[in-house]
């Protein structure tokens, strides 16, 4: 179990787990949301966590048995520097074997439907290519 709370953090810092909590007291509008579907009912099976720390970074939300971190981008996120740091912060999760999702604050509270349609379909497939043939 100990093993598994090792690999499911990577290492992610004590520092890291304070800031996890202070951000899951305070979400924003679309993160709650989405938690709202997301969250503690496990959303079509899949358990997801949310402000999750992962190595050097705080995952909005986290399906750790598919590897899958989703992203709720607001406005910001659209600025040259954050940009560049998010796609590099992509890279290193793809390094550990984790497929990022992004979706803006726009398309969570406006278009929820198709959000959770990516989410099922991108966790079904990552279920499918799990399994092993018998």
């Amino acid at each position: 179990m100990e093993n598994d709370k090792i690999s499911m953090f990577y290492g992610a810092s004590p520092i890291l787990f304070r800031l996890a909590k202070t951000m899951r007291m305070n979400p924003t509008e679309a993160e709650e949301y989405l938690w709202n579907h997301l969250g503690t009912e496990r959303f079509k099976g899949f358990r997801f966590r949310r402000q999750h720390p992962i190595l050097f970074f705080i995952a909005d939300f986290y399906c750790h048995t598919y590897k899958l971190v989703i992203e709720v981008d607001g406005g910001y996120h659209t600025l040259k520097e954050q940009y560049e740091y998010d796609q590099e912060r992509e890279q290193e999760l793809r390094e550990l074997g984790i497929t990022v999702l992004r979706f803006t604050n726009k398309k969570v509270l406006n278009n929820i439907s198709h959000v959770l349609q990516t989410i099922e379909q991108t966790l079904k497939e990552k279920r499918d290519a799990n399994q092993s043939p018998l």
